[in-house]
């Protein structure tokens, strides 16, 4: 069975479905990156669960059924490092679950070495471009080739 974003319409257009392309866990401390970077990972077919601390991230990891990939800032709030605790606690939990690190912050040879295997780091700031990127050459997750609404 494939699942399919719900796709607000506005009336008159049709749209075909597009298969999602990976479920992503996003946790991101700042509310406008998260949002940003939600709005960017759905429009290219992508389903996105957001959280901007670690505890509400472990909520969320709980609840789904299938995750492909958590992408977290290494800093969450006021927690240094939180990002880093967080991926290896989903790691555990979810053994082929791929992790994308971020943070505008330089990282040390000791946070590096807590990173989960085969993991990514992505600096900030990013670019979509880098972004799209860096899940294709790491995670070979690509974005779905997006058709336009057909008005009516």
């Amino acid at each position: 069975m494939e699942l399919y974003p719900v796709r607000k319409l506005e009336m008159g257009t049709v749209c075909r479905r597009i298969p999602i392309m990976a479920i992503v866990l996003l946790v991101e401390g700042d509310d406008q990156v998260r949002v940003l970077a939600e709005s960017y990972l759905e429009e290219q077919g992508h389903e996105v669960l957001s959280a901007g601390t670690a505890a509400g991230a472990l909520a969320l990891l709980d609840k789904a059924a299938k995750l492909d990939l958590l992408f977290t800032d290494v800093d969450l709030k006021d927690e240094i490092a939180a990002g880093i605790e967080l991926a290896r606690e989903a790691a555990a939990r979810r053994p082929n679950l791929k992790v994308l690190y971020t943070t505008e912050r330089s990282l040390t040879d000791g946070m590096k070495a807590r990173f989960v295997k085969n993991a990514a780091f992505l600096p900030k700031p990013y670019t979509v471009e880098q972004l799209l990127t860096t899940l294709t050459v790491h995670f070979r997750i690509s974005p779905q080739q997006r058709r336009q609404p057909v008005s009516v």
